[in-house]
C-alpha cells in the first residue's frame, strides 16, 4: 500500500481551511497545520481535534516569514502544501487594498521561496471564481477570459495565478492546482467547526444565521434591480465540506494531471439567488428572517454560477450535499456558537 502523502496546510485555522484539516486527518494523511490568527479563530483548532479524536500538530507563524516557514519545513519532508492563508473579504479589500496586496501576495511568494528551498514540488492553491470578474457567459468555465477583477481581493486570486504560472516555467518540477471556488456555505455536520467571522459578516449565509438568532438587528439584500429573475445577484452556493473533500482529492490526483499548472472549478453548478436562499433558509430551519432590500454593494457580481465538468473528469470529483443540508447545518453550528 503506497505511504499517505505528507501535506502542509496555512490558513488551517480558517473556514476552509479547518473543514479540509478535518477531511485530511480523517483519510490518513500527515498534516501539519500553520496559522497566524490574523483573520481567524483559535477555538476551530479545538473543534477540528474534537471531530478527528486525536491531537492536531499546529505551529503558529505567518507565511511571510521566511525563518519560520524554513522552521517548519526543516521538520517535515512536506509531498505538498494546501495555501489557504489569505484575507478574503471583498467589501474589506476594497476599503483596504494595499492590505490584501501585501498579505495574499506576499504570503504566497514567501511559500513558493520556501518550497524551493526545501524541494517540495506540489502545491494546491487556493483560488476564487472572482478571477472570473463580470463572466460574459453562464455557466462558468475555465476556459472563460479573464475579466477585470470587480476587488482588490479578487485581483489578487488573479494575480496569484499568474505568479504560479510564471514559476511552474521557471521550475519544471513544481506542480499546481488552482482550486478556483464559488460560494463555500454551511458547516462541518458535527457543529464542531463552521464559519466563523472575526468580525461583521462579510458572507451572505453567517449574516443569515446570525440575523435569525437575533444577534444582527436585520439583513440588507444589496440590490434587487439586477438583472436577473428575481433582481437579486445570483450565486453557486456549495457545502464547505464537499469543498474540502476536494482538496483530498487534488493532493491524490496532482501527479495524474495533463498539466503541471491546472484550474479547476469547484461549484454545483446551479444559480441561486440571494433571495432564494433567504426563503430557502426559512423553509428548512423554520425560523423568521428580519431582512430589507437595500443598494447595490460595490465589488459584487451580478451573476456566476460554475460549469464544474473539469472537476469531474479530472479529479473525480463533485458535489454530493444539498442547499437544504448547507443552510441546516449553518444554522445548527450558529446555535452552538
Amino acid at each position: 500500500m503506497t505511504a499517505k502523502k505528507k501535506i502542509l496546510l496555512t490558513g488551517a485555522a480558517g473556514y476552509i481551511g479547518a473543514h479540509t484539516a478535518v477531511e485530511l486527518i480523517e483519510q490518513g494523511f500527515e498534516t501539519v497545520l500553520i496559522d497566524n490568527f490574523s483573520n481567524s479563530d483559535r477555538s476551530l483548532l479545538q473543534g477540528i481535534e474534537q471531530i478527528v479524536k486525536q491531537k492536531i500538530n499546529f505551529r503558529e507563524g505567518d507565511c511571510r516569514d521566511a525563518a519560520f516557514l524554513d522552521s517548519v519545513f526543516s521538520k517535515t519532508k512536506f509531498d505538498s502544501v494546501i495555501h489557504f492563508a489569505a484575507f478574503k473579504s471583498v467589501k474589506e479589500s476594497v476599503l483596504h487594498p494595499l492590505k490584501y496586496y501585501e498579505n495574499n501576495i506576499e504570503s504566497l511568494t514567501a511559500l513558493l521561496r520556501a518550497m524551493h528551498r526545501h524541494q517540495v514540488n506540489e502545491i494546491i492553491f487556493s483560488s476564487s471564481c472572482t478571477v472570473y470578474g463580470q463572466p460574459d457567459s453562464i455557466p462558468v468555465d475555465e476556459k472563460a477570459p479573464l475579466k477585470k477583477a470587480e476587488s482588490p481581493y479578487g485581483a489578487t486570486k488573479q494575480m496569484c495565478e499568474q505568479i504560479l504560472e510564471d514559476t511552474v516555467k521557471a521550475h519544471p518540477s513544481l506542480k499546481v492546482v488552482s482550486l478556483r471556488y464559488f460560494n463555500p456555505i454551511g458547516a462541518h455536520p458535527s457543529a464542531h467547526i463552521g464559519e466563523m467571522p472575526t468580525d461583521v459578516p462579510d458572507n451572505l449565509v453567517p449574516y443569515v444565521t446570525q440575523t435569525a438568532a437575533g444577534l444582527r438587528p436585520k439583513l440588507v439584500v444589496f440590490g434587487d434591480d439586477y438583472p436577473t429573475p428575481d433582481g437579486s445577484c445570483l450565486r453557486d452556493f456549495i457545502h464547505v465540506v464537499d469543498l474540502a473533500q476536494a482538496h483530498v482529492r487534488a493532493v491524490e490526483k496532482i501527479n495524474d494531471l495533463p498539466h503541471r499548472i491546472e484550474y479547476i472549478n469547484l461549484g454545483t453548478g446551479e444559480g441561486v439567488s440571494v433571495l432564494q436562499l433567504i426563503k430557502k433558509f426559512i423553509d428548512v430551519t423554520g425560523v423568521p428572517l428580519n431582512y430589507e432590500i437595500g443598494p447595490r454593494r460595490p465589488g459584487d457580481v451580478v451573476k456566476t454560477y460554475a460549469d464544474a465538468h473539469k472537476a469531474l473528469a479530472l479529479l473525480n470529483w463533485k458535489t454530493k450535499r444539498s442547499l437544504d443540508e448547507a443552510l441546516q447545518d449553518a444554522w445548527r453550528w450558529q446555535q452552538k456558537i
